[in-house]
């Protein structure tokens, strides 16, 4: 059995494993997030917070809701080291803003799964094996990476990329520029692609919650709205 089962079998809580299967959602939606050497401890609890305060608010929960099947289906995954690919909270069905507030809670509460080298083309690979757990089927299928820097280990990160969007599944960036200022230009050349997808910057990591939470509204509405928008546009707001 592979390791990130081990973390997504700790973290799933009750609720998760009674939430209905099958019933149909407008997106599935993996969160990837880089816990990589240069993510120290603060740096990690302020993305982990920040991804909680995004999922938790009014205008996420307006927007997982607003599709045809009125909700949608978020796990979310760890990255670092091509064999420390990690889902930290299980496969959720977010179809209210209590669900959203539920699922916040327990992204608060992950504990650091990793760190080491940054393997973005891996943490995208994975990311395409976890839609099969999900129990719920997409209309969409999309990959949030969020991180502070370039794939340094692993197989080449457009090959992959163009592996993932010939499968169907569309890839989204919210770059973090407090190391690497080009790294907005990385993603949007080398790793986003797939009808709709775009880049969102953080400047820095006091930002990173409100990027976040404009970042996961827009993909979510996506699928209500049927927004098909150029590869490499920067995004809303």
């Amino acid at each position: 059995m592979r390791v990130w089962l081990i973390g997504l079998l700790f973290w799933a809580s009750p609720a998760a494993l009674a939430a209905p299967a099958g019933e149909p959602v407008d997106t599935a939606l993996v969160i990837a997030v880089d816990v990589s050497l240069s993510v120290d401890a603060g740096r990690y609890a302020l993305q982990r917070d920040g991804t909680a305060a995004a999922i938790a608010s009014a205008d996420f929960a307006k927007a997982a809701t607003s599709g045809p099947n009125h909700a949608v289906a978020v796990t979310v995954m760890e990255f670092s080291d091509p064999d420390r690919q990690i889902p930290v909270v299980p496969w959720t069905r977010v179809a209210s803003a209590a669900d959203a507030k539920a699922l916040a809670d327990r992204i608060r509460h992950v504990r650091r799964s990793s760190n080491g080298l940054t393997g973005i083309a891996n943490a995208l690979l994975t990311a395409e094996e976890l839609f099969d757990e999900s129990g719920w089927p997409a209309t969409r299928r999309v990959v949030d990476v969020s991180g502070d820097g370039i794939s340094n280990i692993g197989p080449p990160i457009d090959e992959v990329r163009d592996k993932l969007v010939a499968d169907g599944i569309t890839i989204n960036g919210l770059p973090i520029l407090t190391e690497e200022p080009w790294l907005e230009t990385y993603y949007t050349l080398y790793m986003i692609g797939g009808p709709g997808a775009f880049v969102i910057v953080a400047q820095d990591l006091d930002s990173f919650a409100d990027a976040m939470r404009r970042k996961l509204v827009a993909e979510v509405l996506v699928s209500s709205l049927s927004l098909s928008a150029p590869v490499g546009r920067r995004g809303p707001g």
